[in-house]
């Protein structure tokens, strides 16, 4: 296939109609810390957590469930490694030492499945591309769509007015260009701190 580098989405979109019969697809997402485009080849065949199973024990899965319970349902995003590390022991599956969730969360930084700042955990990008759709109907009271690039915001802002919600980059790329932040939903003040500028 000719590529030409102004083309990117035309190729991509021509690589997955030669990957859909493997129920495969090259997915675009964004990193939700610095806004960068990221792509990542996604199985269709299974959307679940259950992809991961062939990497990991039934705990290390019940334990990743549980964290992204925590960042999901969290305010901003993330979840403290104490908060994750006090679930090891109320495992159904078979109960973790510390120390052992501790190597086991590493891990999930290591496979790009969770990232890591000063003891915080979010999802990272990897997993918000492979996960979104599973994320979106097993969250559906919670998960939320960027109301600029519409895929799932994780870490986000949201309009005290309307509830609509931003991922951090949006939310600096959108308002950089505005004299007044106002929602782009419901054209209230935004209230938040917009990110990368001086309040």
């Amino acid at each position: 296939v000719y590529y030409a580098h102004d083309k990117l989405d035309d190729f991509i979109s021509t690589i997955n109609s030669h990957l859909q019969p493997l129920f495969m697809q090259i997915r675009k997402g964004m990193s939700e810390g610095d806004g960068r485009a990221h792509y990542a080849l996604v199985n269709l065949a299974e959307t679940e957590i259950t992809k991961m199973a062939s990497d990991y024990t039934e705990n290390e899965l019940e334990l990743f469930r549980k964290a992204m319970d925590l960042i999901i349902l969290s305010e901003n995003g993330f979840a403290s490694s104490t908060e994750i590390l006090n679930l090891a022991d109320q495992l159904k599956t078979k109960k973790m030492k510390k120390k052992e969730a501790e190597q086991v969360l590493k891990v999930f930084v290591e496979d790009k499945w969770l990232s890591e700042r000063n003891g915080e955990y979010t999802l990272h990008t990897r997993c918000i591309i492979e996960m979104e759709q599973y994320i979106l109907s097993n969250y559906q009271d919670v998960a939320r769509k960027c109301n600029i690039c519409h895929s799932l915001a994780i870490q986000s802002q949201v309009c005290e007015s309307c509830g609509i919600a931003m991922h951090l980059p949006c939310v600096r790329k959108y308002f950089r260009a505005q004299t007044e932040p106002r929602c782009p939903q419901c054209n209230d003040f935004w209230s938040c701190d917009i990110p990368g500028t001086k309040q």
